[in-house]
């Protein structure tokens, strides 16, 4: 049952009956309160939410990245009280009075205990559960961060070299968790979750050793450690890994299962040899981004429909169409996750499995025994599934399994590298599948990139350059009605002026037509042009658009033209 407040927002307009019901129903999949699926599903903001529940249970509402917390209010409450219950000290009034910071109020147990350990009258004033976290990082974390800089400046000031024998002692010492290597590289992996990461590298050169992580799509530098700790934090970040230490001379694969804070992450690992030693690259696989709504993946209102409308056909060939990054598992999972029912079996293939998801049966791609994406999809038609995942169409024998997966009434989903969705068509036949199969079986493709977005904190109206207007051919429509926004940059967005990143799509439906020119080999510039004329959207258009709206801005339009994201 959702709380009174949230019934309210139907009653106030903030959102529709329609949109309460999707997220009441999300929520009872997901084993998450309403409010949260609501926004997974993008139809309310946290400051909406938090400001709903303040003004329903008569408290304050906060804002506490406008705010400056004293050091002494800070210490009142025990930083793993803090963090355990995502509770904030905020002030401390003339008559002793602590005013404490909460996400939900409802929770009684926790005043209770506060109000025993400190011994004091609490005042609660509700704030965002994002920004408590981010605050009790900052304020309690402070000495964390500094731990990362002393430690690199204590090493750069240290004659140690780690040779052979010192990898060994990293070995050694792999649950230990005080020791200086394995700090180093909890607090490295800490802080690029903190900062919202999808990866981090880790690179030797001649004279140094250069740490990387990648945010919203860019590379940020960090402060590099010295390059003689090269070999012991690549030997520790192996054993983390369950990988060999003693081969250097191979690429090498492993998965690290971590903990920070309240959330578990998996740590995808590749190694690399390069000629100053072995790269690493640590992709950082969080299960909450696959946890979004497919309203909330950045779907126009025609291609949410049409979207809709594909993933619920009984059989036939979806592809999804895009370079690595560019969120196509992301898109698929949610499509997996609206059709994932007790009366629908759906299975996948993947290279590898990247997320473990309830109530789906994964298989992963083992080469080393023969395990291909073509004896799996074979195999798996045995198991008499409703719908078929296969991670990727790489070669002719993999996309003609899928096809007749399609065209013995299976729903296939499926993912290709190319620039576009006309040329998805092509590409089949160029890998040697008949064009009559792919006139017959492809449904639909879609092409998707990632924008960033402006950030939240500091977005302000900004006037773009005419010439890039001119350029992107905008229309005096479009001008009219434009809400040209872009981010000033802040601590909120590490002064880049985007925080997150949506989808931008192309997604070119099947028809008579195009199957007509598809069968006869026409080239992709004539079935773009054809699907075009059709209605079809391209992935500048529906970017342009996004700016149009202020999500984001036209120098990301202007790099996707160019081929960036």
């Amino acid at each position: 049952m959702a709380a009174d407040w949230v019934q309210k927002l139907v009653k106030d307009g903030t959102i529709s009956k329609d949109q309460f019901n999707e997220a009441r129903d999300l929520s009872s999949r997901l084993g998450i309160k309403v409010e949260d699926a609501l926004m997974k599903l993008g139809y309310v903001n946290p400051s909406d939410v938090g400001q709903a529940q303040a003004k329903q249970f008569g408290y304050d509402y906060v804002d506490l990245s406008s705010l400056q917390i004293a050091a002494s209010v800070v210490q009142m409450v025990p930083e793993s009280v803090a963090r355990e219950n995502i509770v904030l000290p905020v002030a401390l009034d003339d008559a002793g009075v602590l005013t404490v910071a909460m996400h939900d109020p409802m929770k009684f147990e926790v005043l209770d205990k506060l109000r025993f350990i400190i011994n004091r009258e609490i005042k609660v004033v509700v704030a965002q559960k994002e920004e408590i976290l981010q605050a009790v990082n900052r304020y309690y974390g402070q000495s964390e961060t500094e731990s990362v800089d002393s430690m690199i400046a204590e090493f750069t000031e240290t004659a140690i070299d780690f040779t052979e024998t010192e990898m060994a002692a990293a070995a050694s010492v792999a649950d230990d968790e005080n020791a200086p290597i394995v700090k180093l590289v909890n607090l490295m992996i800490t802080e690029a979750v903190n900062m919202r990461a999808s990866d981090i590298h880790v690179e030797p050169f001649e004279e140094k050793l250069r740490i990387r992580y990648r945010i919203d799509g860019e590379l940020l530098e960090r402060d590099s450690p010295p390059r003689r700790l090269h070999s012991a934090v690549v030997s520790r970040i192996k054993i983390m890994a369950n990988i060999d230490i003693s081969e250097k001379r191979k690429p090498q694969d492993g998965r690290i299962k971590t903990r920070v804070g309240t959330r578990d992450f998996d740590l995808r690992v590749s190694m690399l040899p390069t000629g100053f030693g072995q790269a690493v690259v640590m992709r950082i696989l969080d299960r909450d981004n696959i946890k979004v709504g497919i309203r909330n993946l950045g779907f126009s209102e025609v291609n949410y429909r049409t979207f809709q409308n594909i993933i619920r056909r009984p059989n036939g060939i979806f592809l999804v169409t895009g370079p690595t990054g560019s969120g196509k598992t992301t898109t698929l999972y949610s499509a997996l996750g609206e059709l994932n029912r007790p009366d629908r079996k759906i299975i996948t293939a993947e290279d590898p499995v990247e997320y473990y998801l309830p109530g789906i049966n994964q298989v992963e791609v083992k080469h080393s025994i023969g395990l291909n994406f073509s004896r799996i999809i074979r195999a798996m038609l045995r198991q008499a599934p409703n719908v078929i995942l296969v991670g990727e169409i790489r070669d002719q024998e993999t996309a003609e399994a899928a096809i007749q997966a399609s065209l013995t009434g299976h729903l296939v989903f499926s993912t290709l590298h190319t620039n576009d969705a006309p040329s998805s068509i092509t590409r089949l036949i160029d890998m040697g599948v008949a064009p009559f199969l792919v006139a017959s079986s492809v449904m639909a493709v879609m092409a998707q990139r990632l924008v960033r977005v402006n950030c939240p904190k500091c977005v302000g109206p900004t006037k773009p350059d005419p010439r890039d207007l001119e350029y992107l051919e905008v229309s005096e429509e479009q001008i009219a009605r434009a809400k040209w926004q872009k981010g000033k940059g802040c601590s909120h967005c590490q002064h880049t002026g985007y925080r997150g990143r949506k989808a931008v799509f192309e997604l070119m439906t099947m028809n008579s037509n195009l199957r007509d020119m598809t069968f006869k080999q026409e080239p992709s510039q004539n079935l773009r042009r054809q699907a075009m004329m059709l209605g079809m959207k391209t992935l500048v258009q529906d970017a342009l658009e996004k700016a149009v709206q202020g999500i984001t801005t036209i120098p990301e339009v202007m790099n996707l033209h160019r081929g960036g994201h």
